[in-house]
């Protein structure tokens, strides 16, 4: 007998897995937090967690299932999930993201170092860590949109 704790919903197996990962780390990480609030750990977590979103997005272009696939199939027709734009766009967006998530990490890890982990600074990075990617999503989807309906 099986505890399903959640439902991947419209997403592949590959897709579903990475969203295990995740949770997986994130749930260390809080029984880490909450067993040993001094851990050397909590300075360094921020870097940590945009460190594994890096992996995970980087690993689901690795194996030709992009992340944010998931996510555009709750607002994109079935019919075009097969369609190469479709998977094209998708793999750009990722792309973006997987960049975005590294480049946070790195500035994290970095920031924590010199013993700012919990700085308004180190806030700024992780905001713009994911506001760059979200606003580039926004609108490289609807230049895609945009080429599409001119085409």
């Amino acid at each position: 007998m099986s505890l399903r704790v959640f439902r991947c919903g419209a997403v592949s197996v590959s897709q579903c897995r990475s969203e295990t990962g995740s949770a997986a780390f994130f749930a260390v990480l809080a029984v880490i937090a909450f067993a040993d609030p001094h851990s050397a750990v909590h300075e360094y977590s921020a870097a940590a967690s945009s460190g594994t979103l890096a992996v995970v997005a980087g690993a689901s272009l690795a194996i030709g299932k992009p992340f944010t696939l998931g996510i555009a199939k709750r607002t994109t027709p079935r019919e075009l999930w097969g369609l190469k734009p479709f998977i094209r766009t998708n793999v750009v967006i990722t792309a973006v993201w997987t960049a975005a998530f590294a480049v946070t990490a790195v500035v994290l890890a970095v920031v924590a170092h010199a013993g700012n982990a919990h700085s308004p600074a180190a806030t700024l990075v992780q905001v713009a860590g994911f506001v760059i990617p979200m606003v580039f999503t926004v609108r490289y989807v609807a230049a895609v949109q945009a080429k599409v309906g001119a085409a």
